[in-house]
């Protein structure tokens, strides 16, 4: 036989055994794609955490602030509240004394207008008339005594 270069007729692997290994690659990327995956959202909840520690950390005080001016506000109202109350009784106390007013004086005063109305109009009258000569009239004696 001739000495030549030498042609290996025996397969390295089977067929099953190239699919194993295919499948073993594929578990394995697909472990460390998962690994990946993994390390990124890890980080994203510790961001995520450490933005709803900040946004507590400012929003507590901001509540706070929002109750205690809440309970100024409610404090406030019940001190309108009767404020009101107040006014409504003081309205209606000063609507009946000017009834009351308006009853006890609007005769009188009426009447002190006539008088006053007439009064003037006869000193017109006796201003704007000539004054007649007045017949001088002796006045019987009363001769009863």
């Amino acid at each position: 036989m001739a000495a030549g270069p030498a042609i290996y007729t025996d397969p390295i692997m089977s067929s099953g055994e190239i699919a194993v290994l295919v499948a073993a690659t594929a578990c394995a990327l697909a472990v460390v794609g998962l690994l990946v995956a993994i390390a990124s959202l890890r980080r994203e909840v510790a961001r995520v955490g450490a933005m709803a520690d900040e946004l507590k950390r400012q929003t507590v005080p901001l509540v706070a602030d929002a109750h205690r001016v809440v309970d100024q506000a409610a404090t406030e109202m019940e001190r309108v509240g009767a404020v009101l109350d107040s006014t409504e009784s003081v309205h209606a106390t000063v609507d009946s004394a000017s009834k009351l007013a308006y009853r006890a004086f609007a005769n009188p005063v009426v009447k002190v207008l006539a008088v006053r109305a007439g009064a003037a109009s006869g000193m017109r009258r006796l201003a704007s008339s000539a004054p007649e000569p007045r017949p001088v009239t002796t006045a019987p004696r009363d001769r009863s005594r």
